[in-house]
């Protein structure tokens, strides 16, 4: 008989930006004790499930003590007593229990603690690492380390528009390697902007955050840190942005203020014309969120464009939510989908929208938040669902490196089996 949840608790912890979040704690019946604690982002979608703030002067009016008693009272009545193999019926409850589209009753943070700290609990009852506990036992793709390594936008104070430029190691032989490899690029490049008399400290995912003169100057930059860590671009080491485009776009569907770097207002149609121009002269494989998330016919017509070059990738667009990934699929908006739990608020889920991409031929993209925790339940989860893609930020900051230094963890366990391919 599996065992059953007895305890619930929640308690209120800080993430890597220094705001609160929130942890939980759940104790099963044969004595298995996990916690689990709950990133929160910085660019989000209008649509995303709702982070339970408490308002007021306390932490600038970001406490979440409103979303730990929560988790205290009504979940913890409502869940006590389940079967922790139960996932999809302890998550089910918690959905109706808030009433709510998007959470904003109970909070996604408060729901999400409950969800994680469960399926480690499972899994740790049962014996198992959390990646074959969620993944079953054909369980061995090991995801590409997408590394942001120039952070702009909402994630850094300084002149860049595009909110990431990663390094993909996708000619690397495993995991290992590939995370060297982007590592050695990461540390060429400090070296370079040094050089140029540029700042050399990081933005909130752990990239570079310096003053460049234009979004270009940041592709090549990086460019020339790749050759100068001995690599050839886009045969060993390929390009991945993250436009984060609703965050300078007014109407989020049709113009586009580049207001960090030159002030100039584009058109969709205009973006479109730059992100093919990009393609055709960098080694770009992934672009997420090149528009945005209301400039549905935009994304149609650039993935008609570019779909068959590079990975389409909708964060705002989809907020890891199968209604609008189904939309998506059926007007071929993009080719993929970032995949972020606190973006949907539960594990089963998440897990419905990996399915979702996989059922449609779609690639699906496995993704932290700009505000971590240490907790490492992403690199499992990623290798569970079989991603080939990660991205947890660079290689600083230790909130980032843990998640990598679980995935090499994983691969270690894998042995022989692990497989490694984009």
């Amino acid at each position: 008989m599996a065992a059953q949840i007895t305890s619930v608790k929640g308690l209120e912890i800080l993430d890597s930006r220094g705001n609160p979040t929130v942890r939980t704690f759940v104790t099963l019946s044969d004595g298995t004790t996990a916690q689990a604690s709950v990133p929160s982002g910085a660019s989000t979608g209008e649509n995303e499930a709702v982070e339970l703030r408490d308002g007021g002067t306390r932490y600038n009016g970001k406490g979440v003590q409103k979303a730990v008693e929560n988790i205290n009272t009504v979940i913890a009545e409502a869940v006590t007593g389940l079967d922790v193999l139960q996932q999809a019926e302890l998550d089910r409850i918690m959905i109706e229990l808030d009433g709510t589209h998007n959470k904003g009753r109970l909070g996604a943070n408060a729901i999400l603690g409950v969800s994680m700290a469960t399926a480690k609990a499972a899994a740790k009852s049962l014996n198992l690492p959390l990646y074959r506990y969620l993944g079953g036992t054909g369980t061995t793709r090991i995801p590409v380390p997408c590394m942001n390594i120039i952070n702009g936008g909402e994630h850094a104070d300084n002149s860049v528009d595009v909110q990431e430029f990663m390094v993909a190691p996708l000619g690397a032989p495993n995991f290992t390697e590939g995370l060297r490899w982007a590592t050695e690029t990461f540390h060429a490049l400090k070296k370079i902007l040094k050089k140029r008399g540029l700042a050399t400290s990081v933005g909130d995912e752990g990239g570079f955050a310096p003053n460049l003169s234009s979004n270009e100057d940041a592709i090549e930059t990086i460019l020339e840190a790749i050759e100068a860590a001995g690599y050839t671009p886009g045969k060993d080491i390929a390009l991945c942005l993250d436009s984060a485009a609703s965050s300078f776009s007014p109407s989020l569907k049709d113009s586009y203020e580049l207001k960090w770097s030159d002030g100039s207002v584009l058109t969709t149609d205009q973006m479109i014309d730059l992100a093919v121009r990009w393609t055709a002269k960098y080694p770009i494989v992934s672009w997420e969120d090149p528009l945005a998330e209301s400039d549905w016919e935009g994304f149609q017509k650039l993935t008609a464009k570019l779909g068959d070059k590079l990975d389409i990738v909708g964060d705002d667009l989809f907020v890891t939510n199968t209604r609008y990934i189904e939309r998506g699929i059926k007007e071929k908006s993009a080719n993929s989908v970032l995949i972020k739990l606190n973006q949907i608020g539960t594990v089963t889920e998440s897990i419905a929208a990996v399915r979702m991409c996989r059922e449609a031929g779609w690639k699906y993209f496995l993704s932290h938040r700009s505000g971590e925790t240490e907790d490492t339940f992403l690199a499992d989860f990623a290798v569970a669902m079989g991603g080939g893609q990660l991205k947890t930020g660079s290689s600083s900051r230790s909130e980032r490196i843990a998640k990598y230094n679980r995935l090499l963890e994983i691969e270690q366990e894998l042995g022989k089996t692990a497989q490694y391919y984009w």
